[in-house]
């Protein structure tokens, strides 16, 4: 039997945000067991059921726990799954109220709030909230989020401020000569948006992921407080280790540019000091100096400081946001963890000496001087497994991406780079689906 959830006397019209109709309630015991299911009186007795939500099912009787300011206090996400906890309800509107719109509106500050950005920074938001915006004469964004609200947030400023699409800029390689000033309050240490001068879009309709660089992209104020941080879950915060390290070890580990001893010890510190903080974080996700610095880490690694003298290629990143732009509920940290080791296997011929280094002084592999292709591999193999330690993925089949899918993938990535993908080698469909093997 199936019943209707009423609907609030003030809910919004079916097809409109708030529409409920995708909730409802389906009995299936009921006491007593009575044909109406009413006792005396016409009073309602026990039944066990299934609340379906568009976000999943909730079986009755439930614990559930509430949460105020939008939080569990003191509980991690990944606590409240052991406990057996279905669903989570965390009031935020009081969040919403504070400081208040009369405050706002003593400081003469006009706004509007958009909350409904997507895990990737989705074409189709972008441009519904630039014209929003465009319209209503908005003259810069706060940006408060991880990397999808920032790169969002700097996409809307630059299609508000020229009037054009953004995913022109994207597909074309060009550069938006002018852009809305934005804000951002970070929530999550991974992508480095806060500091970069790159935004990665996802256009839904072709599922193509590309990246805008441009200095008009780099915010003009970012706020960044560690304890924003603490509730962030153990696998969103691997994925952000993840992402930290390969933003300087694709600057680190590259065929263009000259050498620099200096930018090499600084790209090798903050290695070390994000596999170190990763650790303490994922243990304790209170630990206030391991947030700190996987924070102040995220923002170096993309900012170009670990890259001082060379010239980035991201041969990683392009393949990998072809597999999130495949399936969308890849992570791309996740993609990342599986994917590096493998292109270092593929590509470490070209440049022993410089993949031996990495494993030595930042891994701390024994440097065999005679055969430093096996320093190398042994720290390839030691990468792989500290990305295991915290919880990421390290084979194709864990992202459910299947060989079948091999060709296609390689096809679309060379497409979207308008030739092979650059790296030590040109990596043609070929060599993508060798590295795929390698992943698997």
């Amino acid at each position: 039997m199936t019943i209707s959830l009423l609907e609030h006397p003030l809910g919004a019209q079916p097809g409109q945000p708030g529409d409920r109709s995708a909730f409802h309630f389906e009995t299936i015991t009921r006491l007593p067991s009575t044909a109406s299911g009413l006792g005396r009186d016409g009073a309602r007795y026990g039944r066990t059921g299934i609340i379906h939500t568009p976000h999943g099912d909730i079986r009755t009787p439930a614990f559930v726990p509430v949460g105020t300011q939008a939080a569990m206090k003191a509980v991690l996400p990944e606590q409240m799954k052991d406990l057996g906890a279905q669903c989570l309800l965390a009031n935020a509107f009081h969040l919403f109220e504070r400081p208040g719109e009369d405050v706002l509106d003593a400081a003469g500050v006009a706004y509007d709030l958009f909350d409904q950005v997507p895990p990737d920074s989705s074409m189709d938001v972008v441009n519904e909230v630039a014209r929003l915006y465009a319209e209503r004469g908005c003259d810069g964004f706060v940006a408060i989020g991880g990397g999808s609200v920032i790169d969002s947030a700097k996409a809307i400023a630059m299609g508000a401020a020229t009037g054009r699409d953004p995913w022109e800029f994207a597909s074309t390689g060009t550069r938006p000569d002018k852009t809305l000033p934005v804000a951002t309050v970070l929530t999550l240490a991974a992508s480095g948006s806060e500091t970069s001068n790159s935004c990665v879009l996802t256009n839904e309709e072709t599922k193509e992921k590309r990246g805008i660089t441009s200095e008009t992209n780099r915010p003009v104020i970012s706020f960044l407080n560690p304890e924003n941080t603490f509730t962030v879950s153990k696998f969103q915060t691997g994925c952000g280790i993840v992402d930290i390290m390969m933003h300087t070890l694709e600057r680190y580990l590259t065929p263009e540019g000259g050498e620099s001893d200096l930018t090499d010890r600084i790209a090798e510190g903050l290695l070390i000091a994000t596999r170190d903080a990763g650790r303490r974080a994922i243990a304790d996700p209170r630990d206030y100096e391991a947030r700190a610095t996987l924070m102040w880490a995220g923002s170096v690694s993309h900012n170009d400081y670990t890259g001082c003298g060379r010239k980035r290629l991201f041969p990683v990143h392009k393949l990998e946001h072809e597999l999130s732009a495949f399936r969308d509920e890849i992570a791309h940290g996740a993609g990342l963890s599986v994917l590096f080791p493998a292109w270092a296997e593929h590509e470490m011929q070209y440049d022993y000496p410089r993949f031996a280094q990495f494993a030595n002084r930042v891994l701390g592999v024994e440097m065999d001087f005679e055969h430093p292709e096996r320093t190398a591999r042994e720290g390839i193999r030691t990468l792989r497994r500290f990305f295991e330690e915290i919880g990421m993925p390290t084979h194709l089949s864990q992202l459910s991406i299947k060989p079948e899918n091999y060709e296609k993938l390689a096809a679309n990535t060379v497409r979207t780079v308008n030739g092979p993908v650059k790296s030590y080698s040109p990596l043609d469909e070929k060599a993508i689906i060798e590295i795929y093997r390698l992943a698997e």
